[in-house]
């Protein structure tokens, strides 16, 4: 009794003090700074306007099957995105938790990209919460992003998370209402600095800087922190044909550390990321 105690504690105490962090290896090992950069199919839960960046078809899966030494607090993301003449189609998943609580949540989203400088992103979400032998609810809400190209190698994100204030259960902000806005700059055409502010209505706003360098074709290297609360995140990407495995881990100050994984399989993508990009948008 006292172990579920203490795990329903921290678990608490994860949901109500500490942020939630939004999925992909790739973006956790940035520290989250990505909401300009926003190029793989994990945009879709943290700035969809990246989703129309690309002209191809991807499917990703991301796990962290134990923050901070816990399995009880184990997460799993899936998305899809697929791209058409008039914008893209993608859709995704979520689950958290263990038999005694869990969230999970279902999302579509929509990007659309204007004359290869201007993307719009919007999703909705349906979220639901369930506790062992208190029953389950669910409320949906809306996420928006946006991202412009200001020059080919600087881009201004923006994105606003549960924009119409959803909750559930009666307690305000359950579901947390985050703003996040950011610049990235790409210093070499294989090496991108990244700088983000998120601000969550419930906390002090926080600051995230990453990099993310493709030291040779088939390796990734990426690096990040941010503070409130201070963590310091490191990973790595091997990516190969079809084929993108991410690794990332971070540190926090006080729960110590976190282990995540996830793979992106992308079709129709012949080059590395960055290049197959900037070759869709037309960018020297």
């Amino acid at each position: 009794m006292q172990k579920v105690l203490t795990i329903l504690f921290i678990l608490l105490l994860y949901l109500n003090i500490l942020p939630q962090y939004n999925p992909g290896a790739r973006q956790i090992s940035m520290a989250n700074s990505d909401v300009a950069l926003a190029n793989d199919v994990f945009s879709l839960f943290n700035n969809p306007a990246g989703l129309a960046q690309f002209n191809w078809r991807e499917v990703g899966i991301y796990y962290s099957p134990a923050p901070f030494g816990l399995t009880e607090l184990s997460n799993g993301f899936v998305a899809y995105n697929e791209p058409f003449d008039f914008g893209s189609i993608s859709i995704g998943g979520m689950t958290y938790g263990f038999d005694l609580y869990r969230e999970s949540r279902v999302v579509l989203g929509y990007a659309y990209n204007y004359d290869n400088i201007l993307f719009a992103g919007a999703t909705v979400n349906y979220h639901t919460f369930s506790i062992q032998n208190y029953g389950s609810t669910g409320a949906f809400y809306f996420n928006l992003g946006g991202l412009v190209y200001i020059l080919n190698e600087l881009r201004w994100g923006f994105a606003v998370s549960n924009l119409n204030r959803a909750t559930v259960a009666d307690t305000d902000d359950q579901i947390p209402m985050v703003f996040n806005t950011g610049f990235s700059f790409d210093l070499l055409q294989n090496f991108s600095l990244n700088f983000a502010l998120e601000k969550d209505i419930r906390f002090n706003p926080s600051v995230q800087f990453g990099i993310e360098y493709d030291i040779i074709e088939y390796l990734s290297l990426r690096a990040g922190t941010s503070n409130d609360p201070s963590r310091f995140t490191t990973g790595v990407g091997i990516n190969y044909s079809i084929f993108s495995l991410d690794y990332a881990f971070f540190t926090h100050q006080d729960l110590g550390l976190t282990h995540q994984a996830g793979i992106i399989l992308s079709f129709g993508k012949e080059e590395s990321r960055s290049s197959a990009v900037r070759k869709y948008l037309n960018i020297n």
